[in-house]
């Protein structure tokens, strides 16, 4: 399998206390280490995203507002919750870029899968705006660079927050399936109600345990992939939704990660050459995001079908 990472992810900064930090980066690379698990991945440095890539999803003028508003010191705020330090944008690239170059690679035919362990997340930022810790959406720019090379595409996110960046990006792109699974109601309280064949919201009440979320995935997404047929899944990972997070009231447990993930490895296999390009989001304990990550690499690497790979 593909692994993604680059250090100057680390380099972006928001305030003190913030629980988007550097640590959760650490975090994932140490488990991943720990577990010896990146000695038998491809290792790939990421290379910043460039201004084309970007323009794909991002418009002119909202790039051009974060290149102005990128400071030499100190910290910029874009909104209560977000904030730019001078490694912000230069991160923020390297991310969108180990994305698109996973989906290069895997399009390409190097390996079937790919995990990047990346900073700051992207699936908040829309097409215009900049959000929820979010400033370029790397996990859409991957969508939309795999949609010049095969016909249809999905993106499957689970995290606690529901990915408005990505819906904002594909509502209107019918090849692109997006399918988010999310605490409701929770921030960042927009796109839910999008009405669109390709998109598709399952939102869970707080509280909601790992069986009743392993429930809806199956319910909702099972059923949308098989139709769409997609050419390549993207995975919006955000393990935020576990029991121990600070941020969120979901009560998943380490094995759900696993699960979801080969449910995921299981459906492209059967519609997509089994390729899939997993991207880091949300998961803000550290101890929870280590080995939930590691969890999830580790099932993305060595698959077993859930299911008879019968194709229809």
């Amino acid at each position: 399998m593909l692994f993604y990472t680059h250090d100057d992810c680390l380099r972006h900064e928001m305030q003190r206390g913030h629980p988007e930090r550097p640590d959760r980066l650490r975090a994932v690379n140490q488990s991943l280490s720990a577990s010896g698990l990146t000695d038998s991945f491809d290792c790939r440095t990421a290379q910043p995203i460039d201004a084309d890539g970007l323009a794909a999803i991002h418009g002119p003028s909202y790039l051009d507002k974060l290149n102005v508003a990128s400071p030499a010191s100190g910290l910029v705020r874009l909104d209560p919750d977000t904030a730019m330090s001078p490694g912000t944008l230069r991160a923020a690239a390297l991310a969108a870029g180990a994305v698109t170059g996973a989906v290069r690679e895997v399009l390409s035919g190097v390996d079937k899968r790919a995990f990047c362990a990346v900073r700051p997340p992207g699936h908040h930022a829309e097409m215009g705006a900049a959000m929820g810790f979010c400033y370029y959406n790397s996990i859409a720019l991957g969508a939309a660079l795999a949609l010049e090379q095969v016909d249809r595409v999905a993106v499957l996110d689970f995290d606690v927050h529901h990915g408005n960046g990505t819906v904002d990006a594909f509502k209107d792109r019918p090849e692109a399936l997006v399918c988010s699974s999310f605490q409701h109601p929770f921030y960042p309280y927009r796109y839910v109600d999008v009405d669109a064949r390709n998109i598709v919201n399952t939102p869970l009440p707080a509280a909601t345990d790992g069986a009743a979320f392993r429930r809806a995935i199956e319910r909702d997404w099972a059923t949308a992939i098989n139709a769409h047929r997609p050419d390549l899944i993207l995975v919006s990972a955000g393990f935020d939704a576990h029991r121990d997070d600070p941020l969120g009231g979901l009560l998943l447990d380490d094995e759900d990660f696993r699960w979801v993930t080969e449910f995921i490895v299981d459906l492209a296999e059967i519609h997509a050459g089994g390729r899939v390009v997993s991207a880091l989001e949300g998961g803000y304990d550290l101890a929870a995001l280590g080995r939930c990550a590691a969890l999830h690499a580790e099932a993305l690497s060595a698959f077993e079908p859930l299911l008879p790979l019968k194709g229809e």
